[in-house]
């Protein structure tokens, strides 16, 4: 089971999230802790950059950076803030 670290950011930007968005996003968390592969998060490398999104909902994500066996999530919020990666 890989090793979660949540940063700064992430943890910031998980507060300003509304609790049914909060929600959706620790059972995405749960679900990478659990099987980083499993079908409903849609993994995927964000094209052209080290890092990986997770999709919590139809419209939030998670985006991590994957070291060795450990998750650093990075941000969370709605689609928009792949514009940051």
């Amino acid at each position: 089971m890989p090793q979660i670290i949540r940063t700064d950011s992430f943890l910031e930007q998980f507060q300003e999230l509304s609790k049914e968005a909060q929600k959706h996003v620790l059972k995405t968390i749960r679900f990478l802790a659990q099987n980083p592969c499993h079908p409903s998060l849609k993994v995927h490398r964000i094209k052209g950059t080290p890092f990986w999104e997770a999709y919590a909902s139809i419209s939030i994500r998670v985006i991590f950076e994957r070291t060795g066996d450990t998750l650093v999530l990075l941000a969370c919020g709605h689609h928009d803030i792949l514009k940051k990666y």
